[in-house]
């Protein structure tokens, strides 16, 4: 179980579980699409000739028990700039949002490619990371500041990180938070960056969360999430690192409500052939 702080969304949740198991039976790929209902994904087609291109392999649904320690790494919108105080930011707010220990790494100006303004870019970053820390779940979030070198170089970047945190955390459940935009309408760069993070989390196996696909921050609700301000410069503001700590906290719920898919499991009622 986790914290009190959820118990309401948990509860509006479990009218609609049959509804989700019955969906979820039918779906040989499921790929997660947080506030909207699971989506079956086809596997991503294998260019000839390019082994970086992989088909997507589904997630097994997340364990995720009260007290686990969730390690959230990632940019200046994990370390909580713009709220009042950092501390406010989304990423610390997760502990009480899912009733789990956060420890929290995230460095300002951080990318793949990119080194930020209090350390050097993700894969370094992952090198000097705490074995002792033992996680039980990582979630990496971003990152827009990569926008600006991309792709040149992009793919294998992030590939060699996850492969470190992969070796330094074997036992962790990993989940990939895709970049929240900072301005609107998203740059193409933005979009292209998503997109092949997600490309690449799937053919892992692993969970990705999509902030500009599910429409997380819109022209609608962008003054409220974004501090355009001299301080703010297009981070979230203390609400808006709020308003992502529950988007968030709801998408992970989501990956344990979701049933294991059996490889060999009829997809009707029909006796299996002798």
């Amino acid at each position: 179980m986790h914290a009190p702080g959820r118990t309401r969304a948990r509860r509006l949740w479990l009218p609609l579980m049959g509804a989700a198991l019955a969906v979820a039976a039918v779906c040989a790929v499921a790929v997660l699409r947080p506030w909207g209902a699971p989506e079956p994904v086809a596997p991503a087609a294998v260019a000839e000739g390019d082994p970086a291109v992989a088909a997507s392999v589904s997630p097994a649904p997340l364990v995720l028990d009260e007290g686990a320690r969730v390690l959230v790494f990632g940019d200046s919108w994990v370390y909580g700039s713009a709220a009042t105080v950092p501390t406010l930011g989304f990423a610390y707010l997760l502990a009480e949002e899912l009733g789990v220990e956060t420890v929290v790494n995230g460095v300002r100006g951080s990318g793949y490619l990119k080194p930020g303004l209090d350390g050097p870019a993700y894969g370094e970053r992952i090198d000097v990371l705490d074995p002792a820390l033992d996680p039980d779940l990582i979630i990496v979030e971003g990152s827009i500041n990569d926008r600006r070198l991309y792709p040149t170089g992009y793919r294998d970047a992030v590939t060699a990180a996850w492969d470190a945190l992969e070796a330094r955390y074997p036992d962790a459940e990993i989940v990939i938070l895709g970049p929240s935009p900072q301005v609107l309408p998203v740059q193409d760069a933005t979009r292209k960056i998503d997109a092949d993070l997600s490309e690449l989390a799937g053919a892992r196996g692993w969970w990705y969360i999509s902030p500009i696909t599910e429409d997380w921050i819109t022209d609608a609700n962008y003054s409220k999430v974004i501090d355009t301000g001299p301080i703010g410069r297009d981070h979230p503001s203390t609400d808006g690192h709020a308003y992502l700590a529950d988007r968030v906290a709801t998408a992970i719920e989501r990956m344990e409500q979701q049933p294991a898919i059996v490889a060999d499991a009829p997809l009707d009622d029909s006796p299996p052939t002798p």
